[in-house]
């Protein structure tokens, strides 16, 4: 439905598996890079502070949360530049993994991001997938929302290198319409994810996962039990079929895109970055104050809700169309919305 990489599959030596968020899956995915870093050895002596992990400056924040969990730690996370797109400059990510093993490092894990949450940038798979190939390091893609555009053909260019991966996620219960939670991760080798988090005692020993007969996903994620979260993925899946979901992605990239259109014909507003698909970053020309001002406004309004970043040390308004229900008349609604809130605080 995607067009994944078949390695990706069951049938093979990959594999995929339901958690409850990408920040699990990064986690999961850095655990298990940690892992063939040091040929299990860190689970059995702990971290000694030799390992590094990478992302970009416009990285989920959860990265930086799983190289603690981890034992990594997060002077041992490379934060790498971006490029005037927010997407990760590969340059500099050689030039990092270079200094980093003269320093006596082992580089383990690099995170690269199809739709950052930030700007919806995304990172240049090809060059970083042919870096981590050429230098051993596991590479995660964190698709957490713009994954679901690949149920679109013609919006698969945004995974071109994912064949470099060696774990991808996304989120059905972001852009897939689905309740959370609901993150779908896969891995190429599922054998390198079970031996870092395999614990087996005698009372989870049975005879149907030592024939290989089913697969046990206790050892594919952190707990040991699981929710049922699949039916309710399958079930939005059947209700909307595969072109009833592309349906939906097109008309939310479409009204998105126009929605940046009209920005860019009002002189008084000014797109931070050209949006990729569906969130659109811009901002008043007036400054921070202003757009501070008038997203507090529309937010206490109730009748539209905007989120904000910064970008470039500039206060960033956010508008996603992603919604079920969202309709392109509502998108209407919320720019004449910001332009009459504009009017009233500039």
């Amino acid at each position: 439905m995607m067009g994944l990489p078949e390695k990706f599959k069951s049938t093979g030596t990959g594999g995929g598996v339901i958690q409850d968020s990408a920040s699990s899956a990064s986690l999961c995915a850095l655990l298990a890079g940690r892992e063939r870093a040091t040929k299990l050895m860190s689970n059995e002596k702990g971290c000694d502070g030799r390992l590094v992990a990478y992302s970009s400056t416009q990285t989920h924040s959860s990265v930086e949360k799983a190289v603690k969990i981890a034992g990594i730690g997060r002077r041992n996370l490379r934060l790498i530049e971006v490029d005037d797109t927010f997407a990760l400059r590969p340059d500099l990510l050689v030039d990092q993994i270079r200094k980093d093993r003269q320093a006596g490092l082992i580089p383990c894990y690099v995170c690269a991001t199809i739709g950052t949450t930030s700007s919806n940038a995304i990172d240049p798979l090809p060059e970083i997938g042919k870096i981590c190939r050429r230098e051993g390091i596991w590479l995660h893609v964190d698709g957490a929302m713009l994954g679901t555009a690949a149920v679109c053909p013609e919006y698969r260019y945004l995974q071109d290198g994912i064949e470099y991966a060696d774990s991808y996620c996304f989120n059905p219960h972001k852009w897939m319409f689905t309740n959370f939670d609901c993150d779908c991760f896969f891995v190429a080798d599922r054998a390198a994810l079970i031996h870092t988090l395999s614990i087996l005692p005698e009372y989870l020993c049975n005879q149907a996962t030592e024939s290989g007969a089913v697969i046990d996903y206790r050892d594919w994620h952190i707990p040991l039990g699981r929710r049922f979260r699949s039916l309710k993925l399958w079930f939005v899946i059947r209700h909307y079929g595969v072109e009833g979901l592309r349906t939906l992605i097109r008309r939310h990239v479409e009204w998105g895109q126009k929605f940046a259109q009209w920005v860019r014909e009002d002189k008084r507003f000014e797109l931070a970055v050209p949006p990729p698909m569906n969130l659109v970053c811009f901002r008043h020309v007036g400054g921070d104050e202003v757009n501070q001002k008038i997203m507090d406004r529309l937010n206490q309004s109730g009748k539209i809700y905007l989120t904000h970043t910064k970008l470039k040390d500039r206060l960033t308004l956010r508008l996603c169309v992603g919604q079920t229900h969202t309709e392109e008349r509502h998108v209407a609604r919320a720019w004449k919305l910001i332009q009459e809130t504009a009017e009233e605080v500039a």
